[in-house]
């Protein structure tokens, strides 16, 4: 898949690291679930949770992730500043939400995605 670099600052730590990984949006893409032109209607209330392996777990909404709906560039990334791998403390993968004005969706030691479909009236 497609990667993609993101320079950003941690407003936890105070510094500026450069992920790299691919696109939340892409990966959902090739799971299946509606996006682009496709998102409309009932499928715009659908949501993702993203859990960590200590259980920290957050929410997106479908049309927060969308390319074609908001500019989130939300990446599940597998290496910060050039390393190989990420430390155990963060990986091996790490959601960065690059846009949020504070990381408390950036999920480390990502474990699962889960698609939620909210049933129609």
């Amino acid at each position: 898949m497609p990667r993609r670099t993101l320079k950003v600052t941690n407003a936890h730590e105070g510094n500026e690291d450069t992920y790299e990984g691919v696109l939340l949006s892409d990966l959902l893409k090739q799971a299946g679930v509606p996006s682009g032109k496709d998102l409309r209607g009932a499928a715009l209330a659908t949501y993702v949770v993203a859990e960590a392996s200590d259980g920290y777990r957050v929410i997106f909404s479908i049309g927060e992730i969308d390319p074609d709906v908001h500019d989130s560039e939300i990446i599940v990334a597998d290496s910060i500043n050039g390393a190989v791998a990420m430390g155990a403390n963060l990986g091996p993968l790490r959601l960065v939400v690059p846009h949020d004005k504070r990381p408390a969706r950036w999920v480390r030691m990502l474990q699962s995605l889960t698609v939620v479909k909210v049933p129609p009236h």
